[in-house]
């Protein structure tokens, strides 16, 4: 997804901590909404939780955050999942995941996010797969804990040492729950989006990078943008 532009986003994007509590307000709330407030009964809240945690997110918030997604507060909310896709400049192609609970807000920003760009379907360019990020620990087999929890596929993942695992959607949780007991610590998990035929960003002039990492930035500025998934490599 391109180490590159990401550390160039987020360079340009102002208070990256509030912008990220933000972001994992809106994944706990969402998971605490599809399957409940028990993180012990629920992988996806588990991992979002886990996230929060990492990120130092007071305890308060968190446990608000729960409650507004499993309806026990008094300012419960519902977010809606919107996928966008189109092209950044030069034909990069992107799937953008937003959580909101305004689409009629939602919609206007991308337009104008994708000014520069063109929205129009690029999912065809796109597998729809579950990705679960992992620490090997004591000198696990990356290649074997793959085989033995039934991912599809491995590589590198974008920080040193991380190891991304690819899996069939419906198998997302069954994996996530499998790797541990291969010596794997398992970061995060998610449904997400890989790029087909990613563009090599080595491959364009150091202009169109530039422009594809504004771009780029730009979309992740957006508080309504939950995830970007980019079909470009180093």
């Amino acid at each position: 997804m391109g180490a590159q532009w990401k550390e160039k986003g987020k360079a340009l994007v102002a208070d990256a901590k509030g912008k990220l509590f933000g972001k994992l307000v809106k994944e706990i709330t969402v998971a605490a909404r599809m399957g409940g407030g028990d993180p012990a009964g629920n992988s996806r809240l588990r991992m979002a939780v886990e996230a929060a945690r990492k990120a130092s997110m007071p305890k308060d918030t968190l446990e608000r955050a729960i409650k507004k997604g499993s309806g026990a507060g008094a300012d419960a909310v519902n977010y809606s999942t919107v996928v966008f896709e189109g092209y950044a400049p030069h034909r990069v192609p992107v799937m953008v995941e937003c959580l909101t609970d305004n689409p009629n807000r939602t919609a206007p920003n991308m337009r104008v996010c994708f000014r520069k760009g063109q929205l129009t379907a690029v999912a065809w360019d796109f597998d729809h797969v579950g990705m679960i990020e992992g620490e090997p620990e004591n000198g696990a087999d990356v290649e074997l804990a793959a085989i033995e929890a039934g991912a599809q596929d491995f590589e590198a993942g974008e920080e040193e040492g991380v190891t991304l695992f690819l899996t069939e959607p419906g198998d997302l949780d069954s994996v996530s729950k499998a790797l541990p007991q291969q010596g794997i610590k398992v970061i995060s998990a998610k449904l997400g989006y890989k790029a087909k035929n990613p563009v090599s960003m080595g491959s364009l002039p150091a202009e169109a990078q530039e422009e594809v990492q504004t771009f780029l930035a730009g979309i992740e500025n957006d508080d309504d943008v939950q995830h970007v998934y980019v079909g470009l490599i180093d």
